[in-house]
């Protein structure tokens, strides 16, 4: 059996809904942000970097949220293998997803680490607006190639979670995502919703009747997003 290390609205909310979607067996280990015990020895020899998620597999831990759901992909047979001719197309909107989409969101989550503060506004300025347009892309392959961006499917969890991060973080800064304006995201977010094991994450992790269509900050019952 699988180790999701895990906390609370963080990457690894991408994992759990790929996982409980195909039926995967695992348990979990909380990660405590606020206790900063990503940065504990124990974490750090799991995930040098520190970041979340992690999952433990029968070969070793990994870590990268984009490289655990490709491992879990060919592993799993949860999206096309290689010689399929969606093979491209999957691995190609996988490595935007994570290396383009969701690298440049976290620069808006924690801007600090990127601009001064004087620069702030400025760089949330730049960077939502590099957001909606990769989000324009997103909607675009989600019409193309449906059956990628299925619900519970890689493709299709992380972009639903992308979405719903886009709307809450930072909590104090100016909203700027409207998910009505992207059809096709709106829709696999819907369709996201609808599936029976969605909610049972949304309370496990505090995220609300409504995570992905009407986010609101979460609650959770244990452990900190931040």
């Amino acid at each position: 059996m699988y180790t999701l290390h895990y906390a609370p609205d963080n990457a690894s909310l991408i994992i759990r809904l790929v996982l409980d979607g195909a039926g995967i067996p695992y348990r979990t280990a909380l990660i405590n942000r606020a206790a900063r015990q990503q940065d504990s020895p124990a974490f750090r020899k799991l995930n040098p970097t520190g970041m979340i998620p992690v999952l433990e597999t029968p070969q070793g831990p990994l870590a990268e949220t984009g490289a655990i759901l490709l491992w879990l992909t060919d592993t799993h047979h949860l999206g096309p293998q290689p010689g399929d001719p969606d093979r491209g197309p999957f691995l190609q909107w996988l490595f935007f997803l994570s290396n383009t989409a969701h690298a440049e969101l976290r620069t808006i989550f924690y801007p600090h680490n990127y601009s001064p503060t004087e620069a702030h506004p400025a760089h949330l300025e730049i960077m939502s607006a590099r957001m909606l347009r990769h989000f324009t892309l997103i909607d675009a392959a989600i019409r193309q190639h449906p059956q990628l961006f299925a619900p519970a499917k890689p493709l299709g969890a992380y972009a639903v979670v992308l979405s719903r991060w886009s709307h809450l973080y930072p909590a104090d800064a100016p909203r700027w995502m409207t998910l009505a304006a992207f059809p096709a995201l709106e829709a696999l977010a819907q369709a996201q919703e609808a599936r029976v094991e969605t909610p049972v994450i949304a309370r496990a992790e505090g995220l609300g009747a409504h995570p992905f269509t009407d986010p609101e900050q979460p609650n959770p019952p244990e452990g900190s997003v931040y």
